[in-house]
């Protein structure tokens, strides 16, 4: 009888050792298995593509180009409402999203607004794809990039989720007040209607900065241009400034110019 119960007790301590040894090798094994998929994990947000063709951020601080750029620059710094018009590849963005990136960055405004007049050259957003907000993406792809190379792109997707950086097509401007520490890009604005342009400066509340460009002679629009009456009502307006490109002033490349002089020639000469 107690030969029986030691066999019994001994049969039962040998299975329970297996099971044991089962179950530690099944969490050593589960454990492995974790630790190496979380190498993986890991391994996977880092990947080449990723950084190779980002656009790396500028240290360096805004620089003029060219004269007419420094003009411009010390205009937006000492007015609160500055118009740069003229030809295409002169800086004008870039040097207003410069800007509105660098006093972000320096605590000068706290919200930066991009917008434009929703009007297309022979296209519809209608026919791009996703919702609004993906279809307006498209138009201001150019400042995005450019507060990417002025803040990194980590830091503009931050303040997008968070209403740091606001871009809205021109319309969703009604009914809003530009409060004090915003600075303000309205781009493309040779588009805009009167009535647009009228409500979008009636817009502009204290201490904040605002910035208008646009090139009227490439105007999308029927009809009289909003930023060629604002120019000419707004003209020596106490804290307005009205800076004019000239074609000698652009820097994308000197095909742009010549390019630009054969579309537009000189008034003086006769049209064909």
């Amino acid at each position: 009888m107690a030969k029986r119960s030691q066999a019994r007790r001994k049969n039962y301590d040998e299975q329970y050792s297996d099971k044991k040894q089962k179950k530690g090798s099944r969490n050593g094994r589960k454990h492995q298995t974790s630790h190496h998929s979380n190498i993986v994990e890991l391994n996977a947000h880092y990947n080449t593509t990723d950084t190779a063709y980002s656009t790396q951020r500028s240290n360096q601080p805004l620089k003029a180009r060219t004269p007419a750029q420094q003009t411009y620059i010390n205009a937006i710094k000492n007015n609160a409402l500055t118009f740069g018009i003229g030809p295409a590849g002169t800086g004008k963005s870039y040097c207003a999203g410069a800007l509105a990136a660098q006093a972000l960055e320096s605590g000068e405004v706290e919200r930066i607004i991009i917008t434009r007049p929703a009007v297309e050259a022979g296209e519809n957003l209608g026919f791009l794809p996703g919702g609004l907000d993906e279809k307006f993406a498209v138009y201001i792809d150019a400042f995005r990039d450019i507060l990417n190379e002025r803040l990194g792109s980590g830091t503009v997707d931050y303040c997008l989720r968070h209403g740091r950086i606001v871009a809205a097509p021109l319309a969703f401007m009604r009914g809003k007040t530009f409060d004090e520490k915003t600075f303000v890009i309205l781009d493309e604005a040779q588009n805009t209607s009167l009535a647009q342009m009228k409500m979008f400066l009636t817009r502009i509340g204290e201490r904040c900065k605002v910035v208008i460009n646009g090139d009227i002679k490439q105007s999308d629009i029927r009809g009289k241009s909003g930023l060629a009456d604002a120019v000419n009502r707004l003209q020596g307006v106490n804290n307005v400034f009205v800076h004019e490109f000239e074609r000698a002033d652009i820097v994308r490349s000197g095909l742009v110019r010549e390019i630009i002089e054969l579309y537009e020639p000189d008034e003086t000469e006769v049209e064909m």
